[in-house]
C-alpha cells in the first residue's frame, strides 16, 4: 500500500467515521483498492498488537506487586504511585483491546454479509458452490478466532478489578498492615494474571494463524 493510498484512506476514514456511516466508509475505501478482506486482516493485526501491549502492562503490574509484597523499607508511597501507574496503563491497554476486537467483529460481519449476498450473482453452479464452501470455512475460522479474543478479553476484567482494589487499599493505608493485607491476596491475583497472559498468548497465536490463512486465500 503506497503512502498516497494510506493518506487517502486516512482522510476517508476520519471524515466518514465521524459521519457514522460504515457502509459509505467501506465503499469509499474500496474506491482506492482497499477491500473488507484487507481491512479485516489489518484489524486483526491491530488487535494482536494491542494484546501484546496489554500483556506487557499486566506483566509490569505483576512485577510491581511482587516488589510490593517483598517491600522492605523505603518510601511506600513511591511504590503505590508506580503501582497506580501500572493499573492505569493496564486499564487503558485493556480498553484498546476491547475497541479493536469490536472493530474486528464489525468488519467481519460486513464482509460475510456481502460475500453471502454476492453468492446469488453467480451463474456458474460449480464456482458458486466453491465460493459458498470457502465462505463457510472462513466464518468457521473467524468464529474460533473471535472466541479466543473474547475469552482473553473477559479475563482482563476481574484482574483489573482486583488490581484496582489493591491500589485503592494501598492508597488509604500506606503502612505495613496494608502490605500484609495485599500479600494475602497476592497469590490469587498472580495466578489470575498468569492465566490471562497465557490466554492472550493463545489468542495472539490464533490471530497469526488467521492472518496467514487469509493471506493465502
Amino acid at each position: 500500500m503506497t503512502n498516497k493510498t494510506l493518506l487517502n484512506a486516512s482522510i476517508l476514514t476520519l471524515s466518514l467515521v465521524l459521519a457514522g456511516c460504515q457502509t459509505a466508509y467501506y465503499s469509499a475505501l474500496e474506491t482506492v483498492g482497499i477491500h473488507k478482506r484487507d481491512i479485516l486482516v489489518d484489524r486483526v493485526e491491530e488487535t494482536k498488537e494491542s494484546q501484546e501491549t496489554s500483556q506487557e502492562e499486566f506483566q509490569s503490574a505483576l512485577e510491581r506487586l511482587t516488589t510490593l509484597v517483598n517491600f522492605d523499607g523505603g518510601k511506600l508511597k513511591d511504590v503505590y504511585d508506580q503501582l497506580n501507574d501500572d493499573y492505569e496503563s493496564s486499564s487503558d491497554a485493556a480498553e484498546d483491546v476491547t475497541n479493536n476486537i469490536n472493530n474486528v467483529e464489525e468488519v467481519a460481519n460486513a464482509l460475510f454479509n456481502e460475500w453471502n449476498d454476492e453468492l446469488d450473482q453467480y451463474t456458474n453452479a460449480t464456482l458458486k458452490r466453491e465460493s459458498a464452501k470457502k465462505l463457510a470455512e472462513t466464518k468457521r475460522q473467524f468464529s474460533k478466532l473471535l472466541r479466543s479474543m473474547r475469552s482473553s478479553e473477559n479475563k482482563m476484567k476481574p484482574v483489573l478489578s482486583s488490581l484496582k482494589d489493591n491500589v485503592l487499599y494501598l492508597k488509604h493505608n500506606l503502612n505495613s498492615h496494608a502490605v500484609a493485607a495485599i500479600k494475602g491476596e497476592f497469590s490469587s491475583l498472580k495466578r489470575d494474571i498468569q492465566v490471562l497472559l497465557t490466554d492472550m498468548n493463545k489468542s495472539i497465536s490464533e490471530s497469526n494463524k488467521f492472518i496467514e490463512e487469509m493471506n493465502q486465500g
